[in-house]
Formats: structure tokens, sequence, C-alpha cells
């Protein structure tokens, strides 16, 4: 069972799933491609060891990074319902924001051009009501940075719909 729909209130419903985009497995798709250019390199007679070598070291980094990437896209979950936002990040070590929909001052998406292409983006929900610990310090209250977000111009339109 998710964290989400375990913490879900009676009557409450999920209005829209937000998930990190395919991007995140960015360094498993360029190791992999540089293992496949420098394969036919380890293929050639009399170079010796060292194009081997690195074959099976862009190989191994591809298949730690995709493990990597997709462990993080398993853990990370952010979900809008009808009365808040809830983001939920980690396994063992989790860490969770909850927001009531009656706090979101404002949604900003972050979205470089790759980005608008891919259709990814930065996600920061600021809240209403700074305190004076957190107006001092400089901090706004919400939720900061859910980056490299799927459909985050969708997300946004979910949080500010009412």
């Amino acid at each position: 069972m998710s964290y989400v729909a375990s913490v879900l209130q009676p009557g409450e419903r999920i209005v829209r799933l937000g998930r990190l985009h395919w991007i995140v497995y960015r360094y498993a798709i360029l190791f992999a491609v540089l293992a496949i250019v420098c394969a036919p390199w380890a293929a050639t007679d009399g170079l010796g060891v060292v194009p081997l070598f690195c074959v099976m070291a862009f190989g191994v980094l591809a298949v730690l990074s995709f493990a990597v990437a997709w462990f993080e896209r398993w853990i990370t979950e952010i979900a809008v319902t009808d009365r808040r936002i809830i983001y939920k990040r980690g396994f063992i070590n989790r860490h969770t924001v909850e927001m009531n929909m009656d706090k979101v001052a404002a949604v900003d998406v972050n979205q470089s051009i790759l980005g608008r292409l891919l259709g990814y983006g930065s996600v920061c929900i600021v809240g209403l009501g700074a305190t004076q610990a957190t107006a001092g310090a400089g901090q706004t209250p919400g939720i900061k940075d859910l980056g490299l977000v799927a459909e985050p111009l969708a997300l946004r339109s979910a949080i500010t719909a009412k």
C-alpha cells in the first residue's frame, strides 16, 4: 500500500498523482550510450585490455545509475487531494510534507528548455502565514523544490483549481 493511500482521511479523494519524470534515468542512459559507443573499439584486435575495461566500466555504471534512479522514483510520492498536498520521499528514513489547500499562497513552476520539450520541471509550493521564526530566517513555509516532476503544469493546475 502506498503512503498516500494509507494517510487519506475519510471522504478525501485523490485529484492528481504526481511522479518523477523519466529524465531521472539520464545518467544511466548516458553511461549505456558510452558503453555502446566503446563496444566496437573494444572488439578491435590489438588494442589491449583498456577498451574492454571502458565498456565494462560504463556498463556497470549504467546498471548502477539505473538502479539508483529507479529507487528514487519508486520512493517518491506526490499527491494532490481535494483537501491537501502530500509529498513523501524516502524508504527507511521517510520525509513527508503535507499542506492543506487553504494554506497555499502560490505555486511556482520552473522549466528549462529541455524541460519544456520533454515535459518535466520543478514545482515549488509557497504557503501562507510565515511565522516570525521562518520570516526572520528568510524562508517561506511550503513545499520547496519538487524537482524533475513529470507534467508540472498539470500538477500546478490541480493545486490551484478550486
